[in-house]
């Protein structure tokens, strides 16, 4: 079956496609193990389209509940589900196939992975825009949409999904990987040698690139630190990491969760005051060097606890085309015995992972099967997850 992904992540630039070929015969493409046994895949394509700045712009105000209204919400829901399924026949007509069931992630405009007190409940929410039946009716396809709710009516945090892809093609009978998304939001999946699904462990570490983006936006007009130049010629300031670093997010223990509600615009504000009057180029140097210290903190706390339990580190995301920010990496996990590898060596370009997962997730619903993975989002047992809209 060949099956379109779509993802767009916290960093709202755009939407992501990827075409997989799926099957329930083990063979061919990325060969899965474990209790995964029964499916096979081969990415065909990938493909990326950036928002038009209008509808970035409406994004991401959309996220700020002071500005939000109603009406906008709605409309946006519907507009998003035109511009995916733009961007999945767009992807078609580029590799020349036809999906026959796509999976949708949508754009998240609110999560909140920790029960709240909420007119005497108290509840665990979330919410990702894009109207799967627009995308259906669109395609001529089943379109699986919604995924998260049903992780979280289980008891889980919704997130991170990624690990049922991570452990389908980082599995290993001899070696223990730490893999490691650098989005809008950095996540990590550690995936011991011959690991079952009950032993992988897998959670949020704090921002990925959403901190450095907005510090580079609002400081240099530029929506990213290309290529970590920036950051590159700056000088870290130590004080504000050790200040931040303070943070209850990152003393919580995983499973967790972080959004925009955590490192968005008031952290930002707050980040660039700490900064005072640094020049501009050490203050996005040290927004990069806070997401490398949030997630060495992360694997050497909550990780690496046993010496040589993982021997190397994959790095997918964004965040894997920052060379300044690798090379801190680099620097750091050599300490704790770890070889940083990019996700592309492993036939998955970084920039179509998070897409191809939600492929892979949509597969697995439309066959009734379960694609959470428990000991990751803290959920009481495994959850078919997503809604299906049909043609």
């Amino acid at each position: 079956m060949i099956v379109a992904g779509v993802m767009s992540g916290t960093s709202a630039d755009g939407i992501n496609v990827a075409l997989l070929r799926v099957s329930d015969r083990a063979g061919g493409g990325a060969r899965p193990r474990g209790i995964h046994q029964s499916i096979s895949f081969q990415l065909i394509g990938h493909a990326q389209y950036l928002y038009p700045k209008r509808v970035r712009s409406a994004v991401l105000a959309s996220m700020n509940a002071a500005r939000a209204s109603v009406a906008d919400l709605a409309r946006l829901n519907f507009l998003l589900g035109e511009l995916y399924s733009d961007g999945v026949l767009a992807a078609q007509r580029k590799f020349r196939v036809k999906a026959e069931l796509v999976g949708c992630h949508g754009q998240t405009l609110y999560h909140q992975g920790e029960a709240a007190p909420f007119l005497g409940r108290r509840i665990a929410v979330t919410w990702q825009t894009g109207e799967g039946a627009v995308i259906a009716a669109r395609l001529g396809v089943p379109a699986v949409t919604d995924f998260r709710p049903a992780d979280m009516a289980g008891g889980g945090k919704g997130a991170p999904l990624v690990p049922f892809l991570d452990y389908l093609l980082y599995r290993d009978q001899r070696v223990g990987r730490v893999v490691q998304n650098i989005g809008g939001i950095a996540n990590l999946t550690a995936i011991p040698a011959r690991a079952t699904a009950a032993q992988v462990i897998a959670f949020d570490t704090g921002p990925g690139n959403m901190v450095i983006d907005a510090v580079t936006e609002r400081l240099f007009g530029k929506p990213y630190d290309r290529g970590g130049k920036i950051a590159a010629s700056g000088r870290v300031r130590e004080d504000v990491i050790r200040h931040f670093m303070r943070a209850p997010f990152f003393q919580r223990k995983p499973p967790k969760t972080a959004g925009r509600e955590e490192f968005g615009r008031e952290f930002v504000r707050e980040f660039l005051r700490r900064c005072g009057s640094a020049a501009k180029q050490d203050c996005v140097a040290t927004a990069t060097a806070l997401t490398v210290n949030s997630i060495v903190d992360a694997v050497r706390r909550f990780v690496a606890k046993r010496p040589g339990t993982y021997q190397e580190f994959v790095v997918s995301g964004g965040g894997a085309k920052n060379p300044t920010l690798l090379t801190m990496l680099g620097n750091r996990l050599g300490a704790l015995g770890l070889a940083i590898r990019l996700s592309d060596e492993f036939g998955l370009p970084s920039e179509a992972k998070e897409a191809a997962a939600f492929a892979l997730l949509a597969y697995q619903t439309w066959k009734r099967q379960p694609s959470n993975v428990p000991s990751a989002t803290g959920a009481r047992k495994p959850a078919i997850l997503g809604k299906i809209s049909y043609v």
